[in-house]
């Protein structure tokens, strides 16, 4: 459904605001567009704009401060203009570039590590032995390597400490500083006493670090690149657009030059440079890559058009209404970036995996030492409990949620699924009820007028859907857009003091006197009488019925029809095969309803409700289970964010954007069910990779630790990097394995 009456703020305002707020609240406070003539249940006299109930479920909290956020695991900078940097592990921000250069400069520094220093103590076939001063050398070298190419973990590791919470980094730092420290150690005793030869672990410590900043490399990669197919979307707008001068002249400009009032003239086959609204011109719009249309668009003067879309027959002009950044499609970059900023409750997981592995590293290192110092030494202990620590650095652990986020929200955009709220999904698993909205969502909310009755002689049936028309022009609710078309082509009156009543209609006067255009339910309300057998006649023939006042009395009816969605009876069906249970929530009549209910196979049916009726019984299904929500965003957009998953059917919608967890750019509610299999699968798939990442220090400890000693067996840190080498690659290929039906 579409806005009644309020104007919506622009979203890009209304984004910066809620980030101010630090997404404190989805929706909180929000000015709420009434529900149109399905859900009019307020008095005439009553106009004030309904407020939106606040918002109190913390699962939908986006958690955008990215100041407060100290362990984002892989949180995005936003920032729009094309900078690669972005918010890691810790909480630091990282440049690409940056990383990119301390990777090549540590892997020039590993090779002659790696010539000149023993791999666990053996000369390797081309290790360099002999050279003078070859042992402080390797210091130098193994120094620089450590402080340079250790930098940023040592940052995420002080902002990890600095919040108490050891995590990813700090377990990473611990590796890479034991391993220098103590082969700093082995260099001086060795240069001290070169009799006693002391293994030191350059050649681990320069391997470690590499590969921990490869991973860094590949997961900023992966990350940046998850939103590509959303992304491409950018590049469907021009570079340049055909602006119209006062004189006259057309002067071609960089659509990042646009204003809002510019004109543009926007030939044939070209596509629309930015958002805006027609002046001149009938065009047909291929709108399918951004809307979900199938068939090419007539538009017409005054309608919207959105940028990106496809002339495609004749030129016409339009207005700026929208500069560069801040139309659909930028909006819809900004949300894949925002999916991939929200932390969900499995990385918060991984987090605190890898601050349990820090716990039994440094127990396990600390008891290993204690041990072996007691049974054989020092000496002997002190290499055992080195390699304790040096393995159990978490690449793996800290590759194995984004891998998989990342690959979920690529394969989710590229079927038209928009993720807004990762988190939410994460409740997949709870849900129970799939609530939805019946116009726009169920059916294709496009209403044709099937009977006009008149109830006063001094109105015929074309005078009053002339008068309903005009009251009807300043709305676009679907059952207004049926009336406008009945009307195509009549001389409407004008119209003075077009209010819109919320949950109710609309009202105006004229030539003088007051009319207005209202439910079955407002009138009931309102205690106004209307004919309840011929409302009940066309109620129940599966039509929505609107009556026309003046001045308070009832006139005449208008009764329109909706058709189903192709499909939607078989995706209910399927809802129901996977134990989920449908339910209805609609401002419509009731016998409306039902039988639009009985087509589809749904049990479960509320009719005649307003906006905050539907957040109601929200709460009361989530009492029992978890709650989907599955609206068009405008009208449902309240009852879309007390849900546990909000669903907004179609794109192009500004509340759509800002209230759902989920955005259906094709508007199939059919969508859904990939949606569902997509977040299971995902869920799955995360904690396999959790187990993968991480699982192998549950061998490796102990094995490290020197349990298996007494029988000549000893893990050393190269092995354990090996299998830290190991466990990565297989998260990899598991979360690439992550398919969408």
């Amino acid at each position: 459904m579409t806005e009644r009456g309020l104007k919506m703020k622009d979203l890009s305002q209304e984004k910066n605001s809620q980030h101010q707020a630090g997404w404190e609240d989805k929706q909180k406070n929000m000015t709420m567009p009434d529900e149109g003539h399905t859900n009019h249940q307020q008095q005439m006299g009553d106009c004030d704009a309904m407020q939106m109930p606040e918002h109190q479920d913390g699962h939908h909290q986006m958690h955008m401060d990215m100041g407060n956020d100290q362990h984002a695991h892989h949180e995005m900078h936003m920032d729009m203009g094309g900078d690669h940097h972005m918010m890691m592990h810790g909480g630091q921000m990282m440049d690409m570039g940056d990383m990119r250069k301390r990777f090549w400069l540590s892997l020039i520094l590993t090779v002659p590590i790696v010539i000149l220093s023993p791999m666990m103590g053996m000369n390797l076939p081309f290790t360099v032995t002999g050279l003078p001063g070859q042992n402080w050398l390797v210091l130098l070298l193994g120094t620089v390597l450590f402080f340079y190419g250790g930098q940023p973990f040592f940052k995420g590791a002080k902002a990890e400490l600095g919040a108490k919470q050891p995590a990813m980094m700090t377990l990473i730092s611990l590796g890479i500083s034991v391993a220098y420290f103590y082969s700093l150690y082995a260099s001086v005793m060795n240069a001290i006493s070169p009799q006693v030869h002391v293994m030191d672990f350059f050649w681990e410590l320069a391997s470690l670090i590499d590969i921990m900043l490869l991973g860094h490399i590949i997961e900023m990669n992966t990350v940046m690149n998850a939103g590509s197919a959303v992304t491409a979307l950018a590049n469907l707008v021009p570079k340049d657009a055909h602006v119209k001068e006062a004189d006259g002249h057309i002067v071609d400009k960089p659509i990042q030059d646009l204003q809002v009032g510019d004109l543009v003239l926007v030939k044939e086959n070209e596509r629309v440079p930015a958002d805006g609204v027609i002046v001149s011109g009938q065009p047909t719009l291929d709108e399918s890559l951004l809307t979900g249309e199938s068939v090419g668009v007539s538009k017409k003067p005054t309608d919207d058009v959105v940028g990106g879309s496809q002339n495609l027959n004749r030129s016409f002009t339009m207005k700026v209404t929208k500069a560069a950044g801040q139309g659909f499609l930028a909006q819809v970059q900004q949300m894949v970036a925002k999916a991939q900023s929200s932390k969900s409750d499995t990385e918060n997981l991984a987090d605190r995996v890898a601050g349990w592995l820090f716990y039994a590293a440094s127990g396990t290192a600390i008891i290993a030492l204690i041990v072996w110092t007691m049974l054989r030494g020092f000496t002997f202990a002190l290499p055992i409990a080195v390699t304790v620590l040096v393995i159990a650095c978490p690449h793996a652990l800290g590759l194995a949620i984004p891998l998989v986020t990342a690959r979920m929200t690529g394969l989710a955009a590229q079927h038209g699924l928009l993720i807004q709220n990762r988190n939410a999904l994460e409740d997949i698993k709870q849900i129970k009820y799939v609530l939805m909205d019946k116009t726009g969502t169920l059916t294709a909310g496009k209403f044709k007028v099937q009977a006009v009755k008149s109830f006063d002689p001094a109105y015929n049936q074309q005078e009053l859907l002339v008068l309903a028309a005009a009251l009807e022009e300043g709305s676009t609710h679907p059952l207004a857009k049926g009336i406008l078309e009945a009307a195509a082509g009549k001389e409407l009156p004008t119209v003075v003091n077009f209010d819109n009543i919320p949950g109710a209609g609309v009202k105006g006067v004229i030539d003088g006197q007051h009319y207005a255009v209202l439910s079955a339910a407002a009138l009931k309300q309102a205690q106004i009488a209307f004919d309840e057998e011929s409302y009940n006649e066309a109620a129940q023939a599966g039509y929505s019925v609107s009556f026309i006042l003046k001045e308070k009395q009832v006139i005449g009816q208008v009764a329109e029809g909706d058709a189903i969605k192709p499909g939607t009876p078989a995706f209910i069906k399927q809802l129901k095969a996977m134990g989920l249970v449908p339910v209805m929530l609609t401002g419509d009549n009731e016998k409306a309803a039902l039988k639009a209910a009985h087509i589809l196979g749904i049990d479960h049916v509320h009719a005649e409700l307003k906006p905050n009726d539907k957040v109601t019984f929200v709460k009361q299904y989530e009492a029992k289970a978890g709650v989907m929500m599955v609206g068009d965003g405008v009208n449902d957009s309240p009852a879309l964010a007390a849900a546990n998953i909000g669903v907004a059917i179609g794109a192009g919608t500004q509340v759509a954007i800002s209230a759902a967890d989920v955005v259906l750019v094709d508007s199939k509610p059919s969508d859904i069910l990939a949606l569902i299999h997509l977040a299971l699968h995902t869920r799955t798939k995360m904690i396999e990779n959790l187990w993968w990442g991480a699982g192998y220090n549950i061998i490796a400890l102990p094995l490290a630790a020197g349990v298996l000693i007494p029988w000549g067996i000893v893990l050393s840190p190269l092995m354990g990097a090996v299998l830290m080498s190991l466990s990565t690659i297989v998260v990899a290929i598991n979360a690439m394995t992550l398919k969408i039906k």
